[in-house]
């Protein structure tokens, strides 16, 4: 969320600027309104801070993406696409998931882990083969196989170009991007050239590759390979480019720093036996190879990669001898820096001593005269109208003569490799097509800038440009002339920085026109810059200095310090030392120097030089000697542009997460700069705007016509028939755009096409498969089938003979067996049993002894058992019977208190005896009647006396019951003994009844 936006709710989430980590999440604790100066936001923290608003501007804080949408792999997936959100989802994916692999719309993002992971292998090599670019993880895999693809589909030439800046891993992409190309197309001959070209590698990391503070193995010059593919897009060769090798280093090397790593690989294997006549010892013995200090790089055995370097030789066909003798050119260049140059005390020339152990080394490993070369190592010629005289030269003069003939000789011997490798990777076959593979070394800036880090932005410049030219000017460009609605966007365009350097009066041009002046000197080269240029935007005077300069390129401002422009741009070596090396006694010293090969091949323009000659050069093959190198560099570079400008390029954008080099930790403002410089930024905002596929209505006509209905093709307007498909096949509108003569396409949308063509080709293979195996499968049958009958026949003839033999001779085998076996089963049988009725009856006898004894021992027990367990029953229902008394008791007595409280109060009242005494009087008359006969009736049988016995449990009961006195006096009226009696006979009638009748 930027300018724009008038209002942000509670709780949103935004970036906010930060010196330390660039960007910080902030989440709002307070509704912002339009118009208001600050918001209120609180940090991941915890503390609460006040961030003003300009109101004029309006400019608020960038909005934060959902978490759902943190981690995506391709940066234009992203909801809100600005430079926080892209730092933070890639900082997100390097650190929390370990993917060092994002996308940018067309760019793939790689982010040096400075270690080694497993994610280059055969198989991981075979699962990006045959995908799209999206349906796998981001990779330089599936990079190259976009480009292995579209050069396969478009019949197009295609480039990788991997940029970034030193010790990003450019080398290292490019390495892996060969690596696949030669993996997946193999190659077309015997020649086994996508070996040579991984061969290659090696050797050009070790005469091109050096440690410097940045980098363990930084790539001093620029390369593009040239990978050819046949029409069947097989490997059948390749071809390399070199640019501007950094030749400075192989004399001086700044602190912390290492000269080019073939010189510590020699040196380490300097005691192997075929190596003693080079008379090496240690780098720390040698000036050339000593100066950074350390000549040592942590976790790297120069030895060991020696070995692989001599291996890589020789699968590239350079003989043993050869390698003897390039092995002895460099350490040729070792011994020649630590000769010792005397002063003379008139301060104007100096000596070498005749006995310099290592000039005689120097001379014997070259093949040259001691005394010339000592000689003209100290001398010069010099050739007037009227006569030629030899003059010395001083201190300084000496050692820069030195110096410079070790630089020539190591340029030299490094485009004589390069063509030699270009010529192991030369091929016969007609190239079809090919894929160029672009490592060029990065931005530079160091505290002290010269002639080198000058060449190398100013190619990088270039490369940003034609960036530039192919994502955003060419694409609008495209869009306007196909008559798309597009919304022009303002990008930045180094133009004017590249002007200045390479346009005319430019930097590069003053600079070659103070080269040629007699008594130039680079103080008088800085202050034409300074009058000429001074008004530009993209240069600028250091304020305290007269010999410095400033250039605005696009990823940063560089102070170069133009002492030694000149010096390194003319690259002058004397030409009576060069005659010396020409007449050389080995043949590969006297061939490098030789007229018409004491330059680079033409393929390598960084080794070519002017040599400053005694005579005005009057032959055209030093007219090439006269352009210096940066118009040398400058011309290869206009080349270099013009070939990339023919093919699609694919980009790899390299970053540098920490300047420690230490794995998996990333410095925010380090990764912010690069992506600001690089343009990923700008990618991201027109990647998802756009539409970055297109075809032209024949091609797409072409190659999908698969997908055409029948009778739609009896249409002759392609462009009708495009535009049917299309919209058959794809039916969001927004996917697609017809233009006047392409079709747009956005993201992904072919790839979806590419799939729809695979499965109709698929589907039509699978039946023409399905037929033709079908009919070779029948006649196979017919075929097998006759044969098999025929065998059958015979075998089941056979067989069957041999079925009736065996069955013959096993029926009487089998009687005899039965016969057999049955005389002998009998005989056991009878044995057998004779024993088992023994031992049946012993054991029988013994079993029912102790059966009987068992029973008998549970009769007595079942006895004891019976009349204990009948006393505990006893007692048991005792002690529950007596319980049982107790509760019944007392549980009665509580009742009758109750029903005795209810009754007395009952029978205090009138009614009640009123209720009662009714009827009562004939029912004790009837009582009185039938208790007389009852008396009669008993007392007229035997035992009459039961009355009497009746009375004692009525007495004993009613006393029980009520509680009165211990004696109850017989009544003599009948009454009340009837009543007395009709109570205790009444069914359910309580003791209380019985008590309140007596007293009634």
């Amino acid at each position: 969320m930027g300018a724009g936006e008038g209002c942000m709710r509670f709780c949103t989430r935004v970036w906010i600027p930060d010196p330390d980590e660039v960007w910080r999440s902030a989440e709002l604790t307070k509704d912002y309104k339009e118009g208001e100066k600050s918001l209120q936001l609180q940090l991941e923290d915890e503390t609460i801070r006040e961030y003003p608003i300009d109101v004029q501007s309006n400019q608020l804080p960038f909005l934060r993406n959902p978490d759902i949408l943190v981690g995506e792999n391709d940066l234009t997936a992203l909801s809100y696409l600005h430079e926080p959100a892209v730092l933070h989802n890639l900082k997100v994916r390097f650190l929390e998931s370990n993917h060092i692999y994002t996308y940018c719309g067309i760019v793939l993002v790689a982010i040096n882990p400075y270690e080694q992971l497993p994610i280059y292998g055969q198989d991981v090599i075979y699962a990006y083969s045959g995908q799209n670019m999206g349906d796998m993880d981001p990779h330089i895999f599936a990079v190259a196989e976009e480009a292995y693809k579209q050069m396969a589909r478009d019949e197009k030439n295609q480039s990788i170009i991997v940029s970034g800046e030193s010790g990003a891993g450019k080398t290292v992409s490019a390495k892996y991007a060969m690596r696949y190309f030669a993996t997946v197309s193999g190659s077309a001959s015997d020649t086994n050239i996508e070996e040579k070209v991984l061969a290659s590698s090696p050797i050009m990391e070790a005469i091109g590759n050096a440690k410097t503070t940045r980098n363990d193995n930084s790539s001093r010059f620029g390369k593009y390979i040239q990978i050819g593919f046949d029409k069947r897009y097989r490997i059948i060769g390749a071809n390399m480019r070199t640019y501007l090798l950094e030749k400075s280093r192989v004399v001086f090397q700044a602190d912390d720093e290492r000269n080019y790593h073939i010189f510590y690989q020699l040196c380490a294997a300097a005691s192997l036996p075929e190596f003693k006549e080079l008379a090496l010892t240690c780098a720390e013995d040698f000036f050339y190879t000593s100066q950074g200090g350390d000549t040592s790089i942590e976790g790297v055995d120069d030895a060991e990669d020696f070995e692989k370097t001599r291996q890589a030789f020789t699968l590239l066909g350079v003989r043993e001898s050869h390698q003897i003798n390039i092995f002895k050119i460099i350490a040729s260049i070792l011994h020649l820096g630590n000769v010792e140059i005397q002063a003379e005390r008139d301060g104007e020339s100096c000596s070498i001593s005749p006995k310099d152990e290592h000039l005689s080394n120097f001379c014997q490993l070259l093949g040259v005269e001691h005394s010339q070369m000592e000689h003209w190592l100290c001398h010069r010629k010099l050739v007037t109208t009227s006569e030629t005289y030899v003059k010395t030269m001083s201190l300084q003069q000496v050692v820069n003569a030195r110096n410079a003939l070790a630089k020539h000789i190591y340029a030299q011997l490094f485009g004589w490799i390069v063509g030699h490798v270009n010529k192991a990777l030369h091929t016969s076959l007609k190239q079809h097509s090919f894929i160029g593979v672009l490592d060029i070394y990065g931005f530079e800036t160091f505290d002290v800038n010269s002639f080198e880090q000058f060449c190398i932005n100013y190619a990088n410049e270039k490369l940003q440009q034609q960036f530039n030219l192919h994502v955003f000017k060419l694409e609008q460009e495209e869009y306007m002339k196909e008559q798309i609605p597009w919304t022009l966007i303002d990008f930045y365009d180094n133009q004017p920085c590249i002007d200045l350097i390479e346009a005319k009066l430019g930097i590069l041009d003053l600079l070659d026109e103070e080269c040629k002046v007699p008594k130039g000197t680079d103080q008088n080269w800085a202050q034409k810059l300074y009058d000429r240029h001074s008004g530009s935007q993209h240069f600028q005077k250091p304020r305290m200095s007269n010999t410095a300069f400033i250039v605005v390129h696009f990823a940063d401002k560089v102070e170069y310090l133009s002492d030694s422009f000149l010096e390194k741009n003319r690259d002058t070596v004397y030409e009576e030392q060069i005659n010396i090396l020409k007449a050389s006694k080995l043949p590969l010293v006297a061939d490098l120097f030789h007229d018409g090969k004491d330059s680079a091949p033409a393929a390598t323009t960084s080794s070519k030089i002017s040599v400053r000659s005694a005579r005005p050069p009057l032959k055209a093959s030093n007219k090439e000697h006269k352009k210096t190198v940066g118009h040398q560099f400058r011309t290869s570079l206009h080349l270099l542009m013009e070939t990339l400008n023919t093919t699609t390029p694919h980009y790899v954008r390299c970053i540098k997460p920490n300047d420690e080099k230490l794995p998996f930790r990333f410095d925010p403002k380090r990764a912010v700069q690069q992506l600001r410089a690089c343009g990923v930024l700008e990618t991201i905002r027109i990647s998802a705007a756009g539409y970055p596929s297109r075809w032209a209505y024949h091609d797409f006509y072409n190659r999908y016509r698969v997908l055409v209905k029948k009778k739609e093709l009896a249409n002759t307007d392609k462009k009708a028939i495009c535009k049917s498909v299309l919209e058959s096949l794809i039916k969001d509108p927004d996917k697609f755009q017809f233009g006047r003569t392409k079709i747009f396409f956005r993201a992904g949308q072919v790839a979806y096409l590419e799939k729809l063509r695979a499965d109709k080709f698929r589907a039509a293979t699978i039946t023409i498969q399905k037929t033709v195996r079908g009919w070779l499968q029948k006649v196979k049958y017919r075929r097998l089938k006759a044969a098999t009958l025929t065998l059958q026949r015979y075998c089941r003839g056979h067989l069957a003979r041999r079925l009736a033999e065996h069955m013959r001779r096993t029926r009487a085998a089998v009687v005899l067996q039965k016969q057999y076996r049955m005389r002998r089963a009998h005989q056991a049988y009878q044995r057998v049993r004779r024993a088992t009725v023994v031992i049946q009856a012993f054991a029988r006898g013994m079993f029912v002894r102790r059966i009987y004894h068992q029973v008998l021992r549970e009769h007595k027990a079942t006895i004891i058992q019976k009349h204990v367990r009948s006393w505990l029953a006893r007692r048991c229902f005792q002690r529950l019977r007596g319980a049982a008394i107790v509760i019944q008791c007392s549980f009665r007595r509580l009742k009758a208190k109750r029903e005795l409280k209810a009754l007395k109060i009952e029978a205090r009242s009138a009614e009640h005896l009123k209720r009662l005494n009714v009827g009562m009087e004939n029912k004790v008359v009837q009582l009185q009647r039938k208790i007389d006969d009852q008396v009669g009736v008993l007392s007229s049988q035997p035992g009459g006396g039961a009355v009497g016995r009746l009375h004692g449990p009525f007495y004993r009961q009613a006393n029980c019951g009520s509680g009165a006195s211990s004696t109850w006096p017989r009544s003599s009226d009948p009454t009340a003994i009837t009543r007395v009696m009709l109570v205790f006979l009444t069914p359910n009638v309580t003791k209380v009844s019985v008590l309140s009748c007596v007293v009634a």
